[in-house]
């Protein structure tokens, strides 16, 4: 089994291998276009890496303060989003790593509950995490999505 650490990415080079996973991802696995990966939150959002002796394994980002649009209307709900694991990290539990590091730096600012749009191929993964999916399908950069939330304990 690989071993692997998920933390908080501290500065440029650690929010560009973030972006480096997200690429590998979104853009090339799933074909997502860029130019809808990459959005204005980036600046702003806290990036979550995990990462192992290879290299970058996976990432996430987490939304939240003033001036995000929170899918709840809550200012005390984060979003989690652009979670994606490398094909090679795959099984190894390094994307429950990445969803519960997000909710402990949402639970370390104050918030109480962590929503998402989750691909629905991935829904059982959030749901064995304690999300619970609401609302109708709907496309996202051409997959199919479901509005989850889960309150923070």
């Amino acid at each position: 089994m690989t071993s692997y650490r998920v933390r908080i990415a501290e500065d440029a080079a650690d929010r560009e291998a973030c972006f480096a996973v997200r690429k590998q991802v979104f853009v090339v696995e799933q074909q997502v276009p860029e130019d809808v990966e990459y959005d204005a939150y980036d600046a702003s959002a806290l990036h979550v890496l995990a990462e192992g002796d290879q290299g970058p394994l996976g990432t996430g980002r987490l939304l939240y303060g003033p001036g995000v649009l929170h899918k709840t209307g809550d200012a005390d709900t984060g979003s989690l989003g652009r979670l994606a694991v490398t094909s090679a990290a795959r099984g190894l539990g390094v994307g429950a790593a990445l969803v519960r590091a997000i909710e402990e730096a949402a639970r370390e600012r104050g918030l109480t509950a962590v929503d998402l749009h989750a691909q629905t191929q991935a829904l059982g993964f959030y749901e064995r995490l304690g999300y619970e999916a609401y609302g109708p399908e709907f496309q996202d950069a051409g997959i199919e999505h479901r509005a989850m939330r889960r309150a923070l304990p």
